[in-house]
């Protein structure tokens, strides 16, 4: 490793370590930015359901990189989820939040399954309020760490067939981009992150179609990299492609756009 490269490496660390907490570790985006943290030097909190993939990603991470890794196995859904997180991470200083948990849906909205779009809300927006609010908190007293909040280019209009799921990234997008106004003057950084579509278990829950994608691997990267230098990242040219390629337009008529692309892509 190079001088110069130590040296972005130890103003990361010390402006975003000892600690991160990652939400939806165990797969896709989740998983490549905690392997991308542990590569920079940061100690994890993993945060996901499913605990035999945690414990075996932090069993790799621990071998590879040799950071501190802790497990955090449950529902972002459940009532008592931070608690759950807190008893974990109270004793940590943790630096930065990457709150990538989510899921999606696909279909016309009144045949969709109520339950589990009210799971959703709970997974993509509740679940992210509460983690900004208690990190947020913890990282304005230190002053100075991050929040890292996965949105989607489905925030920026309403999309038909998926509507809830691109209702719960348009939430995301507006919380970051006003916190990083609000937090910027005590040295935290905000950042949400805008991807397209991406290969990972994402598609089959969202009884989706997924024809290009990117992978969680090639877009890790320029989302850290955009931490404390921007407010929202697109990571990669196909999430730029997608999303720029709509802006010239009217808002109505990006809406139909996307519902056009969605209902070809849904499979029921």
């Amino acid at each position: 490793m190079s001088s110069a490269s130590t040296r972005r490496q130890r103003r990361f660390l010390d402006q975003y370590g000892p600690w991160a907490v990652v939400t939806g570790a165990s797969s896709g985006i989740g998983r490549a930015l905690a392997c991308r943290l542990a590569d920079a030097g940061l100690n994890l909190v993993l945060v996901a359901r499913d605990r035999p993939r945690l414990e075996t990603l932090a069993a790799n991470l621990i071998a590879s990189h040799g950071v501190q890794v802790q497990v955090v196995a449950v529902d972002l859904a459940r009532e008592d989820h931070l608690e759950a997180i807190r008893r974990v991470t109270d004793p940590l200083e943790v630096g930065l939040l990457v709150a990538s948990a989510g899921f999606g849906s696909s279909g016309p909205f009144l045949e969709s399954d109520i339950t589990s779009e009210t799971e959703m809300l709970m997974v993509n927006g509740r679940a992210v309020l509460q983690a900004c609010h208690h990190f947020g908190r913890r990282l304005r007293e230190r002053g100075r760490g991050g929040l890292v909040l996965l949105s989607s280019i489905a925030a920026f209009q309403g999309m038909p067939y998926a509507a809830h799921y691109a209702a719960t990234k348009a939430y995301v997008q507006s919380l970051a981009e006003a916190l990083q106004v609000e937090l910027r003057g005590d040295g935290v950084a905000v950042l949400a992150a805008a991807p397209g579509p991406t290969h990972s278990g994402f598609a089959a829950r969202a009884g989706m179609r997924m024809g290009a994608a990117m992978d969680p691997e090639a877009i890790a990267g320029p989302i850290l990299a955009a931490l404390g230098r921007q407010t929202t990242v697109l990571p990669g040219a196909l999430s730029k492609l997608l999303s720029w390629s709509l802006v010239p337009l009217p808002r109505w008529a990006r809406v139909s756009i996307m519902g056009t692309v969605m209902r070809g892509m849904a499979i029921h």
